[in-house]
């Protein structure tokens, strides 16, 4: 088995480095990606004009694909939406926004929407994942998927010495299902910094996998995106970082893969 994945998050059209976003289109229509997966955040505060723009550009990308929304792909503003339709503005412009997927050969990938238009906390912002969207998911998988991909918005466990927390209600309980699950990969954005670590759960072989942004919001972290390349016994990620001009390797991670 080999395969090839682009994995982006938190584009922030309307906030976005334009020639950064020019250059990851550029480098994924060169690149014979099996899948292209945008772990949320679109958009800067999910304006009209903000949603065009980024279903114009992934329209110029390769298929197949698979995009979930963040928190910031709620209106910002319409509060009134934000509360009752969160998600209209992406449906309309993008995809479905509760659960996604995607299966071939034995690859299965499955995205599920961890944002809220509202919650009864003051920041809404953070991430929520019920025990059943999580249990939805571990249904979804088949015997035969030899590789296990979920895709969120929000890291379902914090990475240590990120720049900001994500705060999943209900992210440990979901970490834990999906590495009893043997998922292999969690992709996820948010904090804008890539990561990879494994959850401490089950066998340990279940890797939470973070992508940067390729906004002008930076935290301390050039903007980037992953490219994901799995073979029968290893996961390599590299973080591709914006120099300005070009992209160069960031940080790169080889992991070990479960048995089969």
């Amino acid at each position: 088995m080999k395969i090839r994945l682009a994995h982006l998050s938190d584009i922030h059209f309307g906030g976005e480095n334009k020639a950064a976003v020019a250059a990851a289109g550029e480098r994924i229509r060169a690149g014979s990606f099996d899948l292209t997966i945008v772990s949320g955040d679109l958009t800067r505060y999910a304006e009209t004009p903000e949603f065009e723009a980024a279903a114009a550009w992934l329209r110029d990308l390769p298929q197949p694909q698979l995009v979930t929304p963040g928190n910031h792909d709620a209106p910002y503003l319409a509060w009134a939406e934000r509360i009752f339709a969160p998600f209209r503005r992406f449906e309309r412009h993008v995809g479905p926004a509760p659960a996604q997927n995607w299966r071939r050969d034995g690859i299965a990938v499955h995205g599920v929407n961890t944002a809220r238009g509202a919650q009864p906390r003051i920041n809404w912002s953070k991430g929520q994942i019920s025990l059943r969207q999580a249990e939805r998911v571990v249904e979804w998988f088949e015997p035969s998927d030899r590789l296990r991909i979920v895709v969120v918005h929000h890291p379902l466990i914090e990475m240590l010495g990120g720049p900001m927390t994500a705060r999943v209600w209900g992210g440990e309980k979901a970490a834990k299902a999906f590495a009893r699950a043997r998922v292999d990969l969690v992709l996820s954005g948010h904090i804008h910094a890539p990561f990879t670590w494994p959850y401490p759960h089950a066998d340990g072989r279940t890797y939470a996998v973070g992508a940067g942004t390729l906004s002008v919001r930076e935290r301390g972290v050039p903007p980037s995106y992953n490219e994901v390349e799995v073979e029968d016994g290893c996961i390599r990620v590299t973080a591709l970082a914006w120099t300005g001009s070009h992209y160069e390797p960031y940080r790169t991670w080889a992991l070990d893969r479960r048995p089969a």
